[in-house]
């Protein structure tokens, strides 16, 4: 099966003078494993075109291997929850991987490299109540802008990511920066729970896109809503329609779009 690099969404789009609703394509984002000689090496979220190249790339930037002569055969198989790039390497080339097999330590731009199991990449959410914060869009919309004027370490860097969490009466009240987005927001979620803040109780703001894992982190947090800067892509979408978060994204210049669980939006019930 042939997996399209984008899918068409359907959102509701919301601004000072009314809604309306809209189409976007948004990239795919299907897991991808990659394997060698039957063991399996990592599991990332990829965009899945050109896997081939993918694979073969990210096997010679690991170490794997260093010369095409080295692959026996490599494979792009196609799985219910994802895909597999199925290396078969010769062995004088697999043995010495095989025998360092470690967990990989995701880079700053992935928050699942290392697992090892497709199913742990797709893994079901619980469902996040309907008791959880709702907002007026005044304050959605104006949300990611609020976020820019509380990020110090952007100020100074210009290379971070931020997460904030939005309350009803007090606007945006705890922001945490950190390069990587997942880890922006894991800070969030930590620093949440030590000020002993239920995030139930608001929403989590995002300068990034909104991939599987921000989705997954926020439902594991409990948190209902996600408000984003950037666009979702279909997986995300997807996690979020069944762990019921109202997902809002392309929060920028008086507007923004739900694609998921209108319903915390206060005049959308």
């Amino acid at each position: 099966m042939t997996r399209a690099p984008s899918v068409l969404a359907q959102g509701l789009s919301i601004t000072s003078d009314g809604q309306a609703t809209v189409a976007y394509d948004v990239p795919n984002e299907t897991a991808v494993a990659v394997s060698v000689n039957g063991t399996t090496h990592a599991v990332m979220m990829a965009t899945p075109d050109n896997l081939r190249d993918f694979a073969i790339g990210f096997a010679l930037t690991e170490g794997i291997l260093s010369d095409m002569a080295q692959i026996e055969s490599l494979d792009i198989i196609d799985h219910p929850n994802g895909v597999e790039a199925q290396f078969w390497l010769t062995e004088e080339t697999a043995q010495p991987f095989l025998a360092r097999r470690r967990a990989m330590a995701g880079p700053v731009g992935c928050g699942l490299c290392g697992i090892d199991s497709l199913d742990q990449a797709v893994r079901t959410l619980p469902r996040v109540g309907d008791d959880t914060a709702h907002f007026p869009a005044d304050l959605i919309v104006s949300a990611c802008d609020d976020l820019q004027c509380q990020q110090p370490l952007h100020d100074v860097t210009h290379g971070v990511h931020a997460a904030g969490f939005l309350t009803r009466d007090h606007g945006i009240t705890i922001v945490r920066e950190d390069v990587g987005r997942h880890n922006a927001l894991d800070k969030l979620i930590g620093a949440l729970r030590q000020s002993g803040v239920d995030p139930a109780t608001g929403a989590i703001v995002l300068t990034s896109r909104v991939s599987v894992e921000m989705v997954q982190k926020t439902a594991l947090a409990g948190c209902g809503m996600i408000i984003a800067v950037s666009t979702p892509t279909s997986h995300a979408l997807d996690l979020a329609q069944s762990a019921n978060i109202t997902l809002c994204a392309i929060t920028r210049a008086g507007q923004t779009v739900c694609f998921a669980h209108p319903h915390r939006l206060e005049g959308n019930s």
